[in-house]
């Protein structure tokens, strides 16, 4: 395993839950956009994280691949998509987004965002950052540490 090898996955992870907040941040902020450049409501994006492809650098001995992959090498954005789950309806005949006719007429179709689970969603991403954050100080001492052994 590389000297900086844990600094590298806690940076990754850091990268990939700062993006998460932002993307969270940006569905708080349209979570009542009721009109968009694409049409209709305001669509709820989520961020997909995939961990990355790479051989790891250390495997328990006598042990078989199915049991112990190895060491993680950290995290990546894999994509950030639409949620798909149905917008809310809200009866507003005053709207101007209102629905005219038909039997929703009167109700407004309102972004898919609920504004509780986003904040649970970003005090998960603000921890988790802060947890890359601690491992990486750590890793950062320990290595300031083992230089001072040298002396």
């Amino acid at each position: 395993m590389g000297l900086f090898t844990s600094i590298n996955i806690a940076a990754s992870g850091m990268s990939a839950e700062r993006l998460r907040s932002d993307v969270i941040a940006d569905n708080i902020a349209n979570a009542s956009s009721t009109r968009t450049p694409e049409g209709g409501p305001f669509k709820r994006s989520r961020v997909i994280l995939r961990p990355m492809n790479a051989q790891p650098y250390f495997r328990l001995p006598f042990q078989p691949e199915s049991v112990d992959s190895g060491a993680g090498r950290g995290v990546r954005v894999s994509s950030v998509e639409k949620d798909d789950s149905p917008s809310r309806l809200v009866y507003d005949p005053t709207h101007p987004d209102a629905i005219k006719t038909g039997p929703k007429a009167g109700y407004v179709e309102m972004p898919n965002v609920n504004i509780v689970t986003e904040m649970v969603d970003l005090i998960a991403a603000s921890r988790a950052y802060e947890a890359n954050s601690t491992m990486a100080n750590g890793s950062k001492s320990m290595f300031l540490k083992a230089l001072e052994i040298g002396r």
